[in-house]
């Protein structure tokens, strides 16, 4: 079974830019996939080329096996991005710009289909509304109805939730689980790891044009980043024993270095000998967040 998305030494030059830089890529079928990197770390460039938009200077890129040179066609039906952009046409109802989206891949009888994703994306009573009329949250939830439209396999979703509510990001995700969990490939770029970290299986991290991470999500998580541990303690001040592990305050509280959880039960044993009572304890796992601005200041000055 060919990857949903295959990279194979992606290159891509601008007149001042140097874009992406030999980029090696697998994307499994079924996957649940981030693409995180910051501004200007070629990803939205990765997608356009994806997408068709733009021609890679060197490497191959190919959708479900197609090459999106090559096999455009096939690639491209294979293929449903939500854009960053707000992109709409003024003059068109949602309904008729779902069938004209339709219509693109030839499908002629999609309205049994269109009626779910107004159900499912809270577009229903706003069917028959002109696009311009809509919420930027409404356009947003539109753009995603278009790249669904003709049920690709490949999903890509470029900042999708950028400026929208609580309750379209909840309702958004709950429908995109769906779709993955009927086989649809998701790849998501996002500023908001949270989202990442949730949902999904694995991680790819961008930086100046090159992969500087890959790994599961799990991975990334034991391996990327220091634990913590937070004490508030009845004491004038922090025990000698404990001193080598500060890192910093937050309010009441020290902030401790705890390489390994196994670590804590000795802590406590000693504060225990020690006659020093705590007020408040707290665990802090790393997070996603914390992983990205650590490999993204890995090699730097």
């Amino acid at each position: 079974m060919s990857p949903a998305v295959r990279l194979r030494g992606l290159e891509k030059r601008f007149p001042r830019v140097h874009a992406l830089r030999g980029i090696d890529l697998d994307i499994e079928q079924g996957e649940f996939f981030a693409l995180l990197g910051p501004n200007g770390a070629g990803k939205t460039t990765l997608i356009s080329i994806l997408a068709g938009l733009t021609r890679a200077s060197a490497g191959s890129a190919a959708i479900m096996g197609f090459d999106v040179t090559a096999q455009y066609r096939d690639a491209r039906r294979a293929l449903g991005v939500v854009p960053q952009e707000l992109v709409y046409d003024p003059f068109f109802t949602v309904r008729e710009t779902l069938r004209l989206q339709s219509g693109y891949f030839g499908l002629r009888r999609n309205d049994d289909w269109i009626d779910e994703l107004l159900a499912n994306l809270g577009l229903t009573d706003k069917a028959d509304t002109y696009t311009r009329l809509l919420s930027g949250g409404m356009k947003r939830r539109v753009l995603v109805a278009q790249a669904l439209v003709h049920k690709p396999p490949v999903i890509v979703l470029d900042e999708p939730t950028a400026g929208v509510d609580v309750e379209l990001r909840q309702s958004l995700w709950s429908f995109i689980r769906r779709f993955n969990s009927q086989g649809h490939t998701i790849v998501l770029t996002t500023h908001y790891l949270e989202e990442a970290e949730m949902l999904c299986e694995r991680v790819a991290m961008l930086r100046d044009g090159r992969i500087v991470a890959l790994d599961s999500t799990a991975n990334l998580l034991r391996a990327g980043a220091e634990r913590r541990l937070l004490l508030d303690l009845d004491a004038p001040e922090l025990p000698e024993f404990l001193r080598n592990r500060l890192k910093g305050r937050e309010g009441d509280h020290y902030v401790l270095d705890l390489p390994d959880f196994a670590d804590l039960e000795g802590i406590l044993a000693q504060l225990r000998v020690l006659g020093i009572p705590i007020r408040d304890l707290a665990l802090r796992q790393a997070d996603l967040e914390e992983v990205f601005l650590k490999v993204m200041h890995e090699g730097r000055s």
